[in-house]
């Protein structure tokens, strides 16, 4: 209810951008999909049901869905699934961010992943859970990250895979490196604007040290790094 799908539109009390969609849309093009269906879907079950039979009726083969996936209230996708007869896979993983994230296969076999709703929960997800899926659809070996040293020491708490905003560039003897950004919290778009990729820091690891190797992606599987990013991040 609080979604604004039109960015001309003035927004009132409690109402937000809807970011996620577009984004979703775009990403998933990128990609290597085919973006059949799209929709802002009311807060219910039954709204959320007869957006999934619309898909489904295209064609869609994977669907996707962006928020309602907690503990809360009015979180009824994992519900709502249930109905239908999917049978979840995992719900619930040991990241940060997109923690809540849920995976599913629907009746007819059809791949659903349920993603947070904060901005880069769902960046997160789509990056790392649902492009690896694409890739196995499409007959593509899956990726092979790059390990770069941090460019300053990073804090971290050992229990939860990090997926952390990050620049990479060039030091001083111009061997590259990656510098996590600040503002890593899952609601913080302006961080992802300035980013260039992905580090990941493994669940097991706690605080880590300048010059220590992180496994570094691209934003997207399908894009690497160019020359002149290269340099201009350095």
């Amino acid at each position: 209810r609080e979604l604004v799908d039109d960015p001309a539109l003035a927004l009132a009390p409690g109402q937000i951008r809807n970011s996620n969609g577009p984004f979703l849309a775009a990403g998933l093009r990128a990609a290597g999909a085919e973006v059949v269906y799209q929709e802002t879907v009311g807060d219910s079950a039954a709204d959320f049901i007869a957006a999934l039979a619309h898909a489904l009726d295209l064609g869609a083969e994977l669907l996707i869905s962006t928020g309602a996936v907690s503990m809360g209230r009015h979180d009824f996708v994992p519900t709502a699934l249930e109905r239908i007869g999917a049978e979840p896979r995992f719900h619930k993983v040991a990241i940060r961010p997109g923690k809540p994230l849920l995976y599913a296969r629907l009746a007819a076999g059809q791949q659903f992943f349920g993603l947070p709703g904060n901005p880069v929960s769902t960046a997160v997800g789509l990056r790392f859970f649902v492009e690896p899926a694409l890739r196995a659809r499409l007959g593509m070996v899956p990726e092979t990250p790059l390990a770069l040293p941090l460019a300053a020491p990073l804090r971290k708490r050992p229990g939860l895979q990090h997926f952390l905003k990050a620049v990479v560039g060039l030091d001083a003897q111009g061997r590259l490196q990656a510098q996590v950004l600040a503002g890593q919290e899952s609601f913080r778009i302006l961080p992802l604007v300035a980013a260039n990729a992905w580090a990941t820091v493994p669940a097991a690891s706690g605080d880590l040290g300048a010059a220590e190797r992180v496994s570094v992606y691209a934003l997207s599987h399908g894009a690497g790094w160019t020359a002149k990013e290269t340099v201009d991040a350095g």
